[in-house]
């Protein structure tokens, strides 16, 4: 055999190195190409056109849920809540934990005086009670487990009845727009399915069945079903059980829990599209329950979940009707801790003086975001937001959200059209303090540079002087 020379040796020792390296390298361009994409997002370039009118805003966010924590929990921060100004609040475990229904003798026998108390703090507040219908009461429950269908079907038809009757009813409570949301997350709580053993469709049936039997009421909202997530089965198969079944529905609501706020829009979009397929039902939607994560999680004591508030109900506005905010105020911490990672606004008395997370003062400058939506466009990677025109006055909404706390941007904003004038120019931040200033516009436009930090908000307002 033919002896190799030396350089041919070596050329071929270095082919078959490269070759070996080969999967390592194209690996480190992929590493590269992340970091560099990491580091070198889309920035923001916000221009807002004030002439380009897209509609009125809804204001979605005034709308909040308190879930399980405990049987009294808004006697004391009923001020704290007002200041929301929220239009419904929605509260779950009515059949569980205010005793309301008995049986006696063979009879359902009915005590709303626990159960008032709470709907009389809601109403104090300035917002409805939205009722999500849950658990089935033990006295009629199968085995008494509150997750379970009732014993009897037409016991679970009477409770919804007097339910309504009771809180909707003109010589009752004589409350007008109330909502009744048939059951609490069904796929989770009890193992609900579309069919089988557990048929959340006769759950949402027997309850329109009860709601159908109430007499000189006013009017009121009833649908479902609830569930954690949107997924296709809960929609067709619900929905065209209804439809056959000639079933009361005004709503359809689900909930979310996702840090990214993209998603949430995504699932608006397949919820559109099946409701589409089930005879172009017009429904209104509402995300009964949402968050960025559902489990206990640092990130709703910080200014995170303040700007992940913002930035979803950025995708979310004009799109569902309601989105209900969870939760009002954390539960009680075992170990008497005031930050423990729970989901509320607000903290727990137990651990001392009730204090505002930052996902609070969010709302308070969501507030702020009432009129007719003008087009803002430019958004980043990191940088969303949205701007509305109300009278003489312009508002614009700027979050900065990220999840690894590294992106800051100076801003630039442009805002064109407006009329030649003098304006008062004001900012507000989530954190930090912002600019006042008298502006004098001569060319229709008004330019500026904001300091973003991350996971901050602005709110500019511009007012015709």
């Amino acid at each position: 055999m033919k002896k190799l020379p030396p350089r041919k040796i070596a050329s071929l020792l270095v082919f078959i190195f490269l070759l070996f390296l080969l999967p390592f390298s194209m690996n480190l361009v992929k590493k590269v190409q992340y970091f560099f994409g990491q580091a070198f997002g889309q920035k923001a370039d916000i221009v807002v056109n004030v002439t380009i009118d897209q509609g009125p805003i809804k204001p979605i966010w005034q709308a909040l849920a308190q879930g399980g924590e405990e049987k009294n929990p808004f006697d004391q921060i009923i001020n704290d809540i007002a200041v929301l100004k929220p239009k419904y609040i929605r509260i779950d475990h009515l059949y569980d934990f205010y005793d309301v229904v008995k049986k006696e003798n063979g009879q359902l026998v009915f005590n709303w005086s626990q159960l008032d108390q709470i709907v009389n703090h809601i109403l104090k507040t300035g917002a409805l009670p939205f009722f999500s219908l849950s658990y089935m009461p033990p006295a009629i429950a199968q085995n008494g487990d509150i997750t379970n269908p009732p014993n009897d079907w037409n016991d679970w038809q009477m409770v919804v009845r007097e339910t309504i009757q009771h809180y909707s009813g003109r010589q009752n409570m004589n409350l007008k727009n109330v909502a009744y949301e048939v059951w609490n997350e069904p796929d989770l709580f009890g193992q609900w399915q579309i069919g089988g053993k557990k048929d959340y469709r006769l759950l949402y049936q027997f309850a329109v069945l009860g709601a159908n039997q109430v007499n000189n009421t006013n009017l009121f909202k009833i649908g479902g079903p609830g569930i954690t997530a949107p997924y296709q089965n809960w929609v067709d198969g619900f929905l065209s059980y209804v439809s056959q079944n000639h079933l009361k529905i005004d709503f359809y609501s689900w909930h979310r829990y996702t840090t990214e706020p993209k998603k949430f829009q995504e699932d608006i979009d397949k919820v559109d599209n099946w409701l589409f397929k089930n005879g172009g039902l017009t429904l209104e939607k509402f995300i009964t329950e949402w968050g960025s994560v559902s489990e206990n999680s640092p990130l709703h004591d910080n200014s995170f979940d303040a700007a992940h508030l913002i930035a979803t109900v950025r995708q979310l506005i004009q799109r569902v009707d309601l989105a209900f905010v969870f939760e009002i105020k954390d539960g009680p911490s075992p170990e008497g801790k005031k930050y423990w990672g729970r989901w509320g606004l607000l903290t727990h008395q137990i651990a001392g003086p009730v204090e505002k997370k930052p996902k609070y003062w969010a709302l308070t400058l969501l507030n702020k975001m009432i009129g007719n939506r003008v087009s803002l466009e430019g958004e980043g990677d990191w940088i969303t937001g949205f701007a509305v025109k109300e009278n003489s006055k312009v508002k614009i909404i700027l979050v900065n959200l990220d999840e690894k706390g590294q992106n800051f941007e100076n801003v630039p904003l442009t805002i064109e059209n407006l009329e030649n004038g003098d304006y008062y120019y004001q900012e507000t931040f989530l954190v930090g303090v912002g600019k006042k200033t008298n502006e004098s516009i001569t060319n229709n436009i008004l330019q500026k540079e904001i300091p973003l930090s991350t996971n901050n908000i602005v709110v500019v307002e511009i007012t015709k002087i």
